[in-house]
């Protein structure tokens, strides 16, 4: 029971997350310890699975897909989806530098702790890490593509869009808005558009498919240079992440701001420096503080926890 909670609450997480702009839910996942059994249970679901099922050895399927752990990580993505994460669009909106600099000093302190599970730095996972920061860091100054409703180019959003969730570092939602479709996916979903939602869903099913058993593949041959990969795009998403900047928000074809719930859609960002030590600066390294110990707090806490 004590294991299905902490699952539950590394899921809460990672719900949370994917409310904020630039910040991986795949981050989370990786920073408190599951990344790599989310990964297996997600490769998990496959022929056998279904085959057990159909056999009615309900129980054998469950086993085989750790269900336990995939039912007890998705109620807390939905319960934070749904509760914690309206509290932290609030804040995000109202005191937007604070909550920023709070999730910058979180995934600042977790690269160390990503870095660490490295078993040993040679010249190919320093290699990787440095292109995982460079694509991350690319990623953020991309400007969007314009809107493209094609059947192929929804499926390739689907599978970019899924892919990018489950890769640490990488923001989804803010992938789709640079390949130009994030608008249109939210009204597809909205108005039931079964010509976008079809084509685009069967991408999610194929990338997130395919990309775990590829990462499964990856993590059981080349461990260290995958982590290296991660952690460079985990240091390269901290642009994104960074609290001050100015938001570039999204423009249709006539120049107006493209809106969504009444807010405008950020397509990017103008980063820059805090000019003095105002109160708010203040607050937020207070808070960039208190997020870097509160990783170590919780890797502590994982250290001593037996088992």
């Amino acid at each position: 029971m004590g294991e299905h909670v902490a699952v539950f609450a590394k899921g809460v997480a990672m719900g949370a997350a994917n409310v904020i702009p630039g910040v991986s839910g795949g981050t989370i996942a990786f920073i408190t310890g599951i990344y790599e059994r989310l990964i297996r249970a997600i490769k998990s679901i496959d022929l056998t699975a279904v085959r057990l099922l159909a056999g009615g050895r309900g129980r054998a399927m469950a086993v085989h897909v750790d269900l336990a752990f995939l039912a007890a990580l998705g109620l807390g993505v939905v319960v934070s989806v749904v509760s914690l994460a309206r509290l932290l669009e609030y804040l995000f909106v109202a005191h937007p530098v604070l909550l920023w600099a709070f999730f910058f000093g979180l995934i600042l302190a977790s690269i160390y702790y990503v870095a660490k599970t490295v078993q040993r730095w040679s010249a190919g996972p320093v290699i990787l890490l440095l292109f995982g920061a460079a694509v991350a860091v690319g990623i953020a100054l991309v400007r969007p593509a314009s809107q493209n409703d094609h059947p192929g180019y929804m499926l390739v959003c689907g599978v970019v869009a899924i892919s990018s969730m489950i890769i640490p570092g990488i923001s989804g939602s803010f992938v789709l808005v640079l390949l130009g479709n994030y608008l249109l996916v939210l009204g597809a979903i909205s108005d039931l558009n079964l010509a976008v939602l079809v084509p685009f869903g069967v991408g999610c099913v194929v990338g997130i498919l395919a990309l775990s058993h590829l990462l499964a593949w990856v993590f059981a041959r080349y461990h260290d240079a995958a982590v290296g990969l991660i952690t460079g795009f985990i240091l390269g998403s901290l642009l994104l992440i960074w609290p001050w900047k100015h938001e570039v928000v999204l423009l249709d074809a006539t120049g107006q701001p493209v809106l969504r719930k009444g807010e405008s859609v950020i397509a990017g960002y103008d980063w820059f420096l805090p000019s003095g030590l105002t109160g708010e600066v203040l607050a937020a390294a207070g808070l960039m503080v208190m997020g870097v110990v509160l990783v170590v707090l919780m890797e502590r806490a994982a250290v001593k926890r037996p088992g």
